[in-house]
């Protein structure tokens, strides 16, 4: 066993459904985002995580609030789990987007990590402060222990592909999260394992692979 971190996107809201970039925008949970939360929160707490770390945007301090209930820690805000700021992208959807910046559209589709979205942050900017939040948050951890961080969609898979060391031109290859799914970290001798990846259960975990 070694530390473990779960990097946990927060609950559906009405711009989730509606497909809009939400950014920094402090959108709350709909109905649906709280049940999720409810229903995540059953299965990660049985994992007695040590450690709660969450954004600051309150779809994600409510949905983080649900496990904490269950748990019964203090739940720790770290605005570096926030979601990119995505400027004047924010409120829009995708078709929006695309027809009012279609070569931003295309580069930022295309992954490329120096783009500022929307003329907010770049996505090298993102993967540095979850990077960061992350190894902070490991590093409070006893031995062997785990920590739950409740973040973003897109800012969680930049924070995974930070940690795994993948480069960051190549983060979409790493899927998205579904609201209230999870990622698993592992620490390993040379840094970082992704273990599970958009998980909603809790699986058997993996003794051995070759067999």
């Amino acid at each position: 066993m070694s530390r473990r971190v779960v990097l946990w996107r927060h609950g559906r809201t009405e711009w989730n459904a509606a497909g809009r970039f939400q950014g920094q925008t402090d959108v709350d949970l709909d109905e649906l985002g709280r049940e999720q939360a409810r229903d995540a929160a059953a299965r990660l707490a049985a994992l007695a995580p040590d450690l709660l770390v969450s954004s600051d945007l309150q779809r994600a301090q409510d949905t983080t609030a649900a496990l904490a209930a269950l748990v019964g820690l203090d739940v720790v805000l770290d605005p570096r789990l926030r979601e990119t700021f995505a400027g004047d992208w924010q409120g829009c959807t995708s078709a929006e987007i695309a027809a009012r910046w279609p070569d931003q559209y295309k580069a930022w589709r295309g992954g490329d990590p120096l783009l500022r979205v929307g003329g907010g942050e770049t996505r090298q900017e993102v993967a540095e402060r979850m990077f960061a939040a992350v190894n902070d948050a490991a590093a409070r951890l006893p031995e062997n222990g785990l920590a739950v961080l409740t973040s973003h969609g897109g800012a969680a898979r930049l924070g995974i592909a930070a940690l795994i060391g993948m480069p960051l031109h190549l983060f979409t290859n790493v899927g998205g999260l579904s609201n209230c799914s999870w990622s698993m970290l592992r620490e390993g001798d040379d840094g970082w394992i992704l273990v599970e990846h958009n998980a909603g259960t809790l699986p058997t975990p993996v003794v051995i692979e070759e067999g």
